[in-house]
């Protein structure tokens, strides 16, 4: 018997053997075919996980295991090479934040954040404004909150959309609760 037909029999010994005997002609195609060796490596694994999930479709009569094998590595690298290739393609990102002119630069711009969005809240109706602070400042689930306060849950939602809204525009004109809401 094989060591494919082994392999397809569930035999742990076999899927060993297997990958010691097949392991330098996998590696030698995936090499070849892939664009660095950590994608090889990556393709090799893939390979003899297939070929575990295939080896029963390996029949003797039609070819050798070599052939079978190199059949169903090259089908898999091909593979990943189409969609590697139909990944559009990607930028590295910049890992480091802009940093401020000085930390207390930062800390004022911060401060002064955190005042145009506490007036903001101020111009809330109370309720609406409660039911926002148990959500953000609280982190509190929409559910949490209607348990909470009585409120039903769709009250609950519609208070802290309409609210976020009222403050994002308030944000937006500048004035954070000056003048008219």
């Amino acid at each position: 018997m094989s060591i494919l037909q082994r392999v397809a029999t569930g035999d742990e010994a076999a899927v060993q053997e297997c990958i010691d005997r097949y392991s330098g002609l996998v590696w030698s195609l995936a090499r070849r075919l892939s664009p660095t060796p950590a994608d090889a490596e990556d393709a090799v694994q893939e390979i003899f996980v297939a070929l575990w999930k295939s080896a029963d479709r390996y029949n003797p009569e039609i070819a050798s295991e070599t052939t079978f094998i190199a059949t169903v590595a090259r089908r898999r690298l091909i593979d990943r090479h189409r969609a590697e290739e139909r990944r559009p393609p990607t930028a590295p990102l910049d890992d480091s934040p802009p940093l401020p002119a000085s930390a207390s630069d930062a800390t004022m711009d911060a401060a002064l954040d955190v005042s145009r969005v506490a007036k903001a809240l101020e111009s809330l109706a109370p309720e609406q404004r409660h039911v926002i602070e148990l959500s953000v400042a609280g982190g509190h689930s929409h559910q949490q909150i209607a348990t909470a306060t009585g409120l039903a849950l769709g009250t609950v939602k519609t208070h802290i959309r309409r609210g976020l809204l009222k403050v994002r525009e308030l944000l937006a004109q500048g004035g954070a609760g000056e003048g008219t809401p």
